[in-house]
């Protein structure tokens, strides 16, 4: 059984923005080191790589999915050119006051992960919100809080790192501890 990291996008491998939306080029930006150190996570480990996000009412007039898609495919073609695949991609739509089981800390558009098949005890969600360790907490695995000087640092995270290099070098050591 393979363990699996399951990665934010938007400040997580991605700047967030003020308006927390990306919808044109011009506003992308990767965060520091972060192709780099997925590159080598790919390359020396064994995980599975699971994007999960949230996209607060895509394909709503307030944002139509001709802002998001170019945007998000611009974005995934570029990890696959640095030799960054994702084995899945998890998109939720719904607004946080939908409650809806699919957005994130839910598991709902996650759960055939946590029926058998993977080492959810060895999997990590790395992400830069409460919501990211919440989600790790509802899938039964562990937790990376990328912070920033904007965190809440008051989160029970495995690990709370300001880099990316220190996320692969704990994965690395976490994952040659589980062979």
């Amino acid at each position: 059984m393979r363990p699996i990291l399951f990665i934010d996008r938007d400040g997580t491998i991605i700047q967030e923005t003020d308006d927390e939306k990306i919808e044109t080029i011009e506003k992308l930006d990767f965060l520091p080191e972060a192709l780099y150190y997925l590159k080598k996570l790919k390359d020396e480990t064994d995980f599975l790589f699971v994007m999960v996000t949230n996209q607060d009412g895509l394909g709503t007039e307030a944002f139509p999915d001709h802002e998001f898609w170019p945007v998000h495919n611009f974005i995934m073609r570029l990890l696959e050119t640095e030799g960054i695949y994702f084995d899945s991609v998890h998109i939720d739509e719904h607004f946080e006051n939908d409650n809806h089981p699919n957005r994130k800390p839910g598991a709902g558009m996650l759960t055939s992960y946590m029926s058998g098949g993977y080492d959810m005890e060895n999997s990590y969600v790395i992400g830069d919100r409460a919501t990211d360790v919440q989600l790790a907490n509802n899938l039964g695995c562990k937790a990376i809080y990328l912070t920033s000087a904007y965190s809440d640092t008051d989160t029970d995270a495995d690990l709370k790192p300001k880099s990316w290099k220190e996320i692969y070098e704990y994965l690395v050591a976490s994952n040659n501890e589980a062979d």
